[in-house]
């Protein structure tokens, strides 16, 4: 895919992004959107066979959605899930065509119609795995490989080492990208099962 994010500030809804981080920062990664060059990073790392969908967890103001989209995925190749109403709700107004799913992730067999399973070609994670146990980062895995088995997925996250211990889930990790001029600087993480 192309890797180029045009999304301005105005369409990210910051107010709504930092709202909802006053009420539960613990529930979000930053305190701000990411960044247009965290989002080209992850535009550029999601390599996708014809006809399959892009997948991303925790979607907040769709800062991410938008640089797929505006990088030349159709809207009716992207599902975003959010588990907060009121972004999910601006979600829909902002991203139109595109499948805009409210729910928890942890749940994805049962949000993901059946029709889209199996055709999700890359995962984007931006739901902060770092502060959960592990027995709830389990559960995020285990959800996502299995409505796109085999795939992984990208997470991006602001540590400088692995968010999470890949060993520990049977998975491999590789550090794809670091984005220092975003704020706090990021990393774009590929982890995948271990074969």
């Amino acid at each position: 895919m192309p890797s180029s994010a045009s999304s301005s500030a105005s369409d990210s809804n910051p107010w709504l992004f930092f709202k909802r981080w006053l009420a539960h920062p613990l529930e979000m990664g930053s305190i701000i959107p990411s960044s247009p060059a965290l989002c080209r990073r992850l535009v550029a790392q999601c390599h996708l066979a014809p006809g399959e969908m892009v997948l991303e967890l925790g979607a907040g103001t769709g800062v991410v959605s938008r640089a797929l989209l505006d990088s030349g995925l159709s809207p009716e190749r992207l599902a975003v899930v959010e588990i907060v109403r009121e972004m999910a709700d601006w979600l829909r107004q902002s991203l139109p065509g595109a499948n805009v799913i409210c729910g928890d992730a942890r749940e994805l067999p049962n949000l993901i119609p059946a029709s889209m399973q199996g055709r999700i070609g890359a995962v984007i994670c931006g739901i902060p795995l770092v502060l959960l146990p592990l027995t709830e980062q389990r559960r995020f895995i285990d959800a996502i490989e299995a409505v796109a088995p085999g795939k992984g997925f990208l997470h991006y996250s602001y540590c400088i080492t692995s968010p999470l211990p890949w060993r520990k889930h049977g998975l491999t990790a590789r550090r794809e990208a670091w984005t220092p001029l975003n704020f706090p600087p990021a990393s774009v993480w590929r982890y995948q099962p271990a074969r």
